[in-house]
Formats: C-alpha cells, sequence, structure tokens
C-alpha cells in the first residue's frame, strides 16, 4: 500500500464531477501517481482520503469479473489501498485504512466512530454469572493465561498485574482509524461498525457487527456469514461464524464454528470448539467443546473436549442469592441425551454422563467413569470408560481434526489420553474405592461418595481397571524412555532412566488442554506476582516452554511413582525390575485392548442390526447391514486394534530381550 500520494489535477477534478463525484474541499483528496479517474464514479468525498492506483479486475463468485474501482459511496476520512472495488454503499464509509484488493460491496453502513478498541479489554463474564471470573477479551488471548484470569482468584497479584498487560495491548491498539486488511471482502452487509478485519476475512450478509477485531490471516482466512449478529468481541484466524448466529462479548478461538442459529454470551471458546443451534452463556469452552443440538444449553461451567448431547442442560440458580452457582466438567466428557446437572458440582476427566443429577456431586478423583441416573439417585460406575471403544476413538480423531491453520498457534494443546494428569486421578481413585471399601464394610451392597451411589461390584471393577490404566502408562513411558538405547551394563540403563529434571514429580493440571506440573506453573506465577514477567508474549512464551517441556516432566513424574511401586530407587533398579514391568505392561495393553475389541464387537451385533433389510428376512437384514455398516473382522478401528495388540507385544518383548542380555 505504500505508494507516493498527490493532489488531484482540476482536470481530474472536473472529470469526476462529470461522473457524478461531490467534495466540499478537494483538496482533502490524494491519489496515486497513476491515478485513473474513470474508476471513480458517484462518490461524495469529505474529509481527508487518499485512493491508490485502480488497475486490476477483481474476480467474485462465479467467475465474474468487474474492473477495481470505487462506485456509487460516501467516503470519509479513509486511506484506500491499491485495487480496491468499493460500490454500493447506502450510508457511508468512515474512518478507515482499506487496504490493497479490499473488496467492499453492498454495504449499509461501515465505519469507527470516535477512538475504539475494537472488541480488545472487553470483559466476558464466564462460569460464574453473577460476575468474580471476568476475562477482559483480547487479540492473542490463550487458554491458557485465560483459565489463570478466572480460575487463580485467590492470587490477586497475578490477576491485578495480567489486567494491566491487556490493559497496556488494548490501550495499544485502541484508535479512531479501523482498519481492513489485504483481500477482505465485506459483500451485501448491513451495519459495520468499530469493527478491525483481519487479511483475506470474508464477511457476507452479516445483519449487525460492533465493537469486535477479526484476525484472520491468508493461511486461515475466517469466515462471517449470512445473518450474524455480533457484538464486543474478538474472533480468531480459521474461525467461522455463520446462519444467524448471535453473540455478545465473546473470544471465538482458532478453528472455532459457530453457527446454525447458535447463540452465546458472556463467553469464551478456545480453539476447535463448535457451537449449532444451541446456547451458551458464561461459559468457558476450552479446546474441542462441542455441541450440536437445538435444545442443548451450556451455562456457567468449565468444559473442554466436551460433546453435549441433546437436550443438555445445567443449573446455576437456586432463586436464592441469584445465578452464582457455576460446574467444572474436565476434559473429555460427554452428555448424553436430556442429561441435567445441578450446580454446583464436578464431573471427573473423560465421564459419561447420563440422566438428570440433583445432587451436586463431585467425581474429579473418579476420572472415565459413568455417571448415571437411576431413580433418581446418581449412579456411578467407575473406570468403565476406560474399557470404551469410544474414548479411544475420541483420543485419535482429536489431532486429526485439528482445523488451525495460522503458523501461530495460541493455544498449546496436549491430546494425551493418558497423561500424569489422568493417572495421578486414577491413582488416587484406587486409594479413594480401597478406603471406601474399608470404612463402610465389605458386605454393603453401595458405597456412597459425594451424593453418588457407587455399586459393590463397580467399586471392585474401577479399582482393576485403574489398576489397568496405570500399569498401561508407567509401561508406555519406560518403554518410550528406553526405546532405540543400546545399553552396555546396568550402570548405563539406570543414568538413562535418571529423570533430568526434579520438577514433575508432584501434583499435574489441566489448564484448558495445556498439561503442567503444578510445581512449574508456579513458578510463573510468581514471576508474573515479582514483575519479571511483564509483557503478554512473556506469558505466552512461559506456557510454550512448560508445553515444550511435557516429555521431561512427564518422565520425572513416572519415574517417581515407578519408584515408589516397585520399592526402589533409579540407582538401585535392575533388570529383571524393568522384565517385570514391562510384563505387566505388556499384559495392560492387551488386556485393555481385548476389552475394547469386546466393546467394539457390541456395535455389530444382532441388536445393532435392528431396522436394517427393512422388507426382507434374516439374510437380508444381515446383507443390508455389512453393505451399509460393513463387517466386524474388517472395521478399520477392530483391525486398528488387532495391529495394536501385536506391535505392542513385539516392542515389549523387544524390551525384554534387551534387558536379559544385562541380566
Amino acid at each position: 500500500m505504500a505508494l507516493e500520494f498527490r493532489a488531484l489535477s482540476k482536470d481530474e477534478i472536473t472529470r469526476l464531477q462529470e461522473q457524478g463525484c461531490t467534495c466540499s474541499d478537494w483538496t482533502g483528496i490524494k491519489v496515486a501517481q497513476s491515478f485513473d479517474p474513470e474508476r471513480v464514479r458517484f462518490i461524495h468525498f469529505s474529509g481527508k482520503v487518499e485512493i491508490g492506483e485502480l488497475k486490476e479486475t477483481i474476480t467474485f463468485h462465479g467467475g465474474v469479473k468487474k474492473p477495481a474501482g470505487i462506485s456509487q459511496a460516501t467516503i470519509h476520512n479513509c486511506k484506500i489501498g491499491n485495487n480496491a472495488y468499493i460500490n454500493n454503499i447506502s450510508t457511508y464509509i468512515a474512518n478507515y485504512i482499506i487496504e490493497d484488493n479490499v473488496v467492499i460491496d453492498n454495504v449499509d453502513l461501515l465505519a469507527v466512530e470516535q477512538e475504539s478498541s475494537f472488541g480488545n479489554g472487553t470483559e466476558a463474564v464466564v462460569v460464574n454469572e453473577a460476575g468474580g471470573r471476568e476475562i477482559p477479551i483480547y487479540d492473542h488471548l490463550s487458554a491458557h493465561t485465560a483459565y489463570v484470569i478466572a480460575f487463580y482468584r485467590h492470587r490477586p497479584k497475578v490477576i491485578e498485574n495480567l489486567q494491566k498487560m491487556i490493559a497496556a495491548y488494548t490501550k495499544s491498539v485502541t484508535s479512531s482509524m479501523g482498519v481492513l486488511a489485504k483481500g477482505a471482502r465485506i459483500i451485501n452487509c448491513r451495519i459495520i461498525k468499530n469493527v478491525k478485519v483481519g487479511p483475506a476475512t470474508i464477511i457476507e450478509g452479516v445483519s449487525r457487527l460492533e465493537n469486535g477485531s477479526i484476525n484472520s490471516c491468508p493461511e486461515a482466512p475466517v469466515y462471517i456469514g449470512p445473518g450474524v449478529f455480533a457484538e464486543d468481541f474478538i474472533v480468531c484466524s480459521g474461525s467461522k461464524i455463520s446462519d444467524g448466529a448471535i453473540i455478545s462479548k465473546c473470544f471465538v478461538g482458532q478453528g472455532t464454528e459457530l453457527a446454525k442459529q447458535y447463540s452465546a454470551e458472556n463467553s469464551v471458546f478456545f480453539a476447535n470448539c463448535g457451537g449449532f443451534h444451541g446456547e451458551a452463556c458464561a461459559i468457558f469452552a476450552g479446546p474441542y467443546t462441542v455441541t450440536h443440538h437445538k435444545s442443548t444449553l451450556l451455562i456457567a461451567g468449565l468444559f473442554s473436549f466436551l460433546n453435549a448431547g441433546s437436550g443438555t442442560n445445567q443449573s446455576n440458580h437456586m432463586y436464592k442469592l441469584g445465578p452464582v452457582h457455576q460446574g467444572i466438567v474436565e476434559r473429555g466428557s460427554k452428555t448424553a441425551s436430556d442429561s441435567y446437572m445441578l450446580w454446583p458440582a464436578k464431573v471427573g476427566a473423560f465421564t459419561v454422563v447420563m440422566g438428570r443429577h440433583y445432587r451436586n456431586s463431585d467425581t474429579s478423583d473418579l476420572p472415565f467413569s459413568y455417571l448415571i441416573e437411576h431413580e433418581d439417585e446418581s449412579i456411578l460406575v467407575p473406570g468403565a470408560n476406560l474399557r470404551s471403544v469410544g474414548t479411544v476413538r475420541d483420543a485419535r480423531k482429536w489431532p486429526k481434526r485439528d482445523k488451525r491453520k495460522d503458523p501461530k498457534k495460541l493455544d498449546y494443546i496436549n491430546f494425551k489420553l493418558l497423561s500424569p494428569y489422568t493417572i495421578q486421578k486414577m491413582l488416587n481413585g484406587c486409594k479413594l474405592l480401597t478406603n471406601l471399601k474399608l470404612s463402610s464394610g465389605t458386605t454393603s451392597d453401595y458405597y456412597t461418595y459425594h451424593s453418588c451411589k457407587i455399586k459393590s461390584s463397580s467399586l471392585d471393577h474401577g479399582i482393576e481397571l485403574y489398576q489397568i490404566g496405570i500399569d498401561k502408562f508407567l509401561g508406555n513411558c519406560l518403554i518410550k524412555r528406553l526405546e532405540n538405547k543400546q545399553l552396555k551394563n546396568i550402570d548405563g540403563l539406570q543414568a538413562t532412566l535418571s529423570p533430568e529434571t526434579d520438577i514433575g514429580t508432584g501434583k499435574w493440571l489441566d489448564l484448558a488442554g495445556l498439561f503442567a506440573p503444578e510445581e512449574s506453573i508456579e513458578k510463573m506465577l510468581e514471576r508474573i506476582e515479582n514483575g519479571s514477567i511483564g509483557t503478554l508474549e512473556q506469558v505466552t512464551e512461559a506456557f510454550r516452554a512448560i508445553h515444550d517441556d511435557y516429555p521431561k516432566y512427564e518422565w520425572a513424574w513416572a519415574a517417581g511413582v515407578l519408584q515408589q511401586r516397585i520399592g526402589k530407587t533409579i540407582d538401585k533398579i535392575t533388570a529383571e525390575d524393568i522384565i517385570e514391568m514391562t510384563t505387566k505392561w505388556k499384559e495392560a495393553v492387551v488386556e485393555l485392548d481385548h476389552r475394547l475389541y469386546t466393546d467394539a464387537k457390541k456395535e455389530f451385533a444382532n441388536t445393532a442390526q435392528i431396522g436394517y433389510g427393512i422388507d426382507g428376512d434374516e439374510q437380508t437384514k444381515h446383507g443390508d447391514f455389512a453393505q451399509v455398516r460393513g463387517i466386524f473382522e474388517k472395521d478399520g478401528f477392530v483391525s486398528e486394534i488387532e495391529k495394536h495388540i501385536a506391535s505392542k507385544t513385539k516392542l515389549g518383548d523387544e524390551l525384554i530381550s534387551r534387558m536379559e542380555k544385562l541380566r
């Protein structure tokens, strides 16, 4: 857009006037050296206006080509780059820097009024609808920074300093001039006020956009489509908002899609979320929070990697002191159709919630469970979701469904199903269930824990499943640590097993997609408090470093647990210990895979074939089912399980073989 501009000549002014153009002061109009007045018609100019070169042809939908130019508009205080196409503006365009190759066609109003921060600094009142967890949104907000701001209110100096950083950034982007960046297209729209538009953005058919930033980029364009109403918002690269969606005071993260009349207010959505038909109010939607159904309401809660079924609902209002209650649904959970939870409640990671729950349960130390309603009681089945083929399918599909194409990712996402975060909960769960059984007596049919009932058989199976999960994870870490290591003696083995860091041996956290040792987060927060982390860029860098160091931290934690379980320190571990742990790992892998195999087989049972072969006999039914769904033995996921058993068995045997040489 960098050009030398000059004043209009008298002949050019005359030509423009002949073509229906008007201006009270032509000296305020500057043009590029090669300006062609032929391409400017029926324009009213006011204020200071700059116009770049208008030489090229613009291609529209369907291959229609039109010459770059400006026609039928009022232009006030604008800088227009090269080869813009501006046509049929009902009221006016005011106070915008319009970069090269921008298209503005058939728009009612496009203007910046006074100074604007373009949505930056807007406070989204998340999780607690009555307030107290407000997140000031800004262009580069990550899920992890937002998590700290929302949930670390017990560290007021951290919150104060982060708020100051965001306020400083907001001030730096505040301007009386908006930007329509290179290649943006705004077509058939009504009212757009105080909106900053990034490169390659496509906005078409919107009803109203006000006070927002659309942070598009050429690698990951943003699409804002028909019927959208949005105010006080930030929209990140690769996202899509369309089909009559209504958003207010919202942050929309990278690769997120809100469409089909979805409504959201005072909410933040991070990477790869999806909202369709339903409603969100005061939610913190961590990465991959997805809801597809018209009757679904998510309100006043923290969610991530969530799949919300139709009719999912929660209540945060007891009609006493207002909507002050909140809920936490940890990563990977699902809610079945017509599920309901009364806040406050806390749902453990990778839990399936079925039915209606009124008793304020907390199952956070019992992950991978089923939470089921039976006769108005909340029944918990610990660990049952570990053997579900759906859980493994989810864990595999998330990385494949990462729609972020922007080279600069805002959220640092760890997709691991088994991690120190989930395994520590399984360890806690084993202790908890064992103590529950001891304290309540071994003859009980049911045990009660945090307003949930657990059947005796479910409790025993839960302990068994958690032990399998723990053995599998520890074995995974051990195999990875010793993979491709040519060890000559026991000293070499012990040296290889020694962690590179002491950080990671304690409690682990999930900061909306980022797994981190509590110790590393505490150190980071201390640095924010004392000012050694003083900018938003430094905050982002600190989170990135923690994410990058995950493998080191993971092994430090796993090594600590392994030492506890075998009763030896690293410098005392022998080849026999490794062989024993590897054997346990093989057994855990095979056992869990066999359970997944059995679970997958249910999808091909006779009951699954009901409704197939609609007009035929039994043979027709089986034939129809085979054509539509396939055959169990040839199913892709089933084949993966079989290959997984074989490959992991081979991997374990290879390590055992290497260890036998060290005996």
